[in-house]
């Protein structure tokens, strides 16, 4: 078994090395405690419904993604992306589908959540 290191315990750089492109450093981005709470109650909905099981985090220097799979070994049916650089324009939060198409984009993530739940439909017998 591998001994994993704390998150952020890696190498600390100095001077000039510690800045981006002149700009200060920035550690990775990831979701918060509130948006993971948001996200995992739509996520155990739908596991709970048969729909999807299984689900990867990315946490990258640029933007988080939440990817959700019907199957470990597929690409995954949708991608819940927290992108900040975006914040000012189309919203923080995306949702993508498979095939790259955006579904909505937002700043309140639990909005841009509902396209993912679908409303249940009454049928007459």
């Amino acid at each position: 078994m591998v001994p994993l290191r704390p998150w952020g315990s890696g190498p600390r750089l100095e001077g000039s090395e510690a800045r981006d492109a002149g700009g200060p450093r920035i550690g990775p981005i990831a979701f918060d405690r509130r948006e993971l709470s948001i996200i995992l109650s739509v996520y155990g909905r739908l596991v709970a419904a048969g729909e999807w099981r299984d689900y990867a985090l990315d946490f990258g220097r640029e933007r988080a993604v939440f990817s959700i799979f019907r199957r470990a070994s597929e690409m995954p049916l949708y991608r819940i992306v927290k992108d900040p650089a975006l914040a000012r324009k189309q919203g923080v939060y995306s949702v993508i589908a498979q095939g790259g198409l955006i579904l909505k984009r937002g700043q309140d993530l639990a909005q841009v959540l509902r396209v993912l739940v679908r409303r249940p439909r009454l049928e007459a017998l």
